[in-house]
């Protein structure tokens, strides 16, 4: 039997770099019989079971100036929300009510696939992604945004920035949404003699002549609320919370949105091939209800640590 023997030039070493470097270049030219290898011992290349999404955190308030904000991480991917509000006059169809808009960037540094000067195609589709699971869930009461019914409510503009683009976006940028609302702080509101309605700073809480309108009224009570699960699939195999590659190399997707009562929110599945069969389905569902519960504790537990500092 043939043994390779190291030497003090450190030959072994450099063999082990060359295998290394071939098992990259197999990865590259044929990155589906690569994964096939993987999936055959339920195991993906980042050593991950193939039902294991990427650590997550949340870290709640990273943006001093907007009223609310967070950053969350999910593996490499990293998204930034931030909520700004501003005063409007609310529609005479819905004069009670608020508005939410919402806007996803993808800028050059977050990925290779993004060039500079040409926005990211995917970058609007997630923009309307977010804002239908947003309305559709009801965890904003918009309701609670008016301050004066028919004269004055709040608009939320809810940016999320993303930060380093490593799969499962829409998980990623949702989570950061839900975040940023439940770092939300309503700022207070005055109203002259004129009517006029001004934001009052907590310098000047003290200070102004005028009622304030909303002392009691500075947090959303967030209901329903939506999280989210993309699954990549391959055959009768099931990867949840997918890598960039793993989204690249696999011939099927499709996200989830659960909301903290169970109920399903949004499927949303892009082009591709179809699902094999509603067995998978319904494991993906499965899966949702498992990830909806881990992100719900990490999300409560972010909040704790806010409370405490």
């Amino acid at each position: 039997m043939e043994t390779t023997q190291m030497t003090e030039g450190g030959g072994g070493g450099a063999t082990g770099i060359a295998a290394q470097m071939e098992v990259e270049a197999f990865r590259r030219l044929f990155p589906l019989p690569f994964y096939k290898r993987h999936l055959l011992e339920s195991v993906r290349p980042d050593a991950r079971a193939l039902d294991y999404a990427r650590d997550t955190t949340i870290s709640l308030g990273p943006v001093a100036s907007a009223d609310g904000s967070a950053l969350v991480k999910i593996g490499e991917t990293a998204m930034l929300a931030a909520i700004k509000l501003e005063v409007m006059t609310p529609s005479k169809e819905r004069p009670d009510e608020g508005s939410i808009v919402v806007e996803f960037y993808m800028p050059p540094i977050c990925s290779p696939m993004v060039r500079p000067g040409r926005p990211a195609e995917v970058a609007p589709v997630i923009s309307k992604q977010l804002l239908d699971v947003i309305r559709s869930s009801g965890m904003v009461n918009l309701k609670e945004l008016c301050l004066i019914s028919g004269k004055a409510s709040w608009i939320a503009y809810l940016d999320i920035y993303c930060l380093n683009a490593d799969g499962s976006l829409f998980d990623a940028a949702l989570l950061s949404a839900v975040a940023a609302f439940t770092h939300l702080q309503i700022p207070l509101v005055s109203v002259t003699e004129e009517g006029r309605v001004f934001t009052v700073s907590s310098e000047q809480e003290e200070k102004t002549k005028f009622e304030l309108v909303n002392k009691e009224k500075r947090k959303l009570s967030l209901s329903s609320i939506p999280f989210p699960l993309t699954c990549v699939i391959h055959e009768d195999y099931i990867l949840v919370d997918p890598t960039a590659e793993e989204e690249t190399v696999m011939e099927t997707s499709i996200t989830l949105v659960l909301d903290t009562l169970g109920n399903l929110v949004s499927i949303y599945k892009p082009g591709g091939v179809g699902l094999a069969s509603t067995e998978i389905m319904k494991e993906c569902i499965t899966r949702t209800k498992r990830r909806m519960q881990e992100l719900k504790t990490i999300l409560e537990e972010s909040v704790s640590v806010m409370e405490v500092d």
